[in-house]
């Protein structure tokens, strides 16, 4: 297998891998409805809070990467939900499932070969598809990390 191929498989992988910590399905497994919007004693932000962070930021850097006329929310208010839980069970899902569908198109995007990874991405200012893949795990891996914080904190947590 060629290099190019094997980076590109790598880079699909680290979109949403769990070899080192948990990954999105297990971060939000049976997360107790009634808590989404609990914010721990010293944490700035709830589980909700969090979710759908990630999931604006996921979308804003997906549609970056397809769309040179796409517009970023405003930052930081652009980027968090104003108040901390969800507004419906139904809203979680769907933040879920968004996430899911975003982390899906860029991997799609980066396992095509008609991709260069490294061309500066129409519309930004030096961006590329391999820096925007590897900011979309860096950025999930972490806040996943603060979703598991959150949820020891609530004493919701068994990993």
């Amino acid at each position: 297998m060629d290099s190019d191929k094997q980076l590109r498989q790598q880079l699909a992988k680290a979109l949403d891998w769990h070899e080192a910590h948990a990954d999105l399905a297990a971060a939000v497994a049976d997360f107790p409805v009634e808590q989404r919007g609990d914010v721990p004693d010293k944490l700035p932000h709830s589980a909700w809070q969090l979710l759908e962070h990630i999931r604006i930021a996921l979308w804003d850097v997906v549609e970056f990467c397809q769309n040179a006329r796409h517009k970023s929310p405003p930052w930081p208010e652009g980027y968090w939900p104003k108040k901390p839980a969800p507004p419906s069970e139904e809203a979680w899902d769907r933040s879920v499932e968004a996430i899911h569908e975003n982390i899906e198109t860029m991997r799609k995007l980066i396992t095509d070969p008609k991709h260069d990874l490294l061309a500066p991405i129409p519309g930004g200012s030096g961006q590329t598809l391999l820096r925007e893949a590897l900011l979309i795990a860096d950025h999930n891996a972490y806040h996943l990390g603060q979703l598991v914080l959150v949820r020891r904190a609530l004493g919701k947590w068994k990993g």
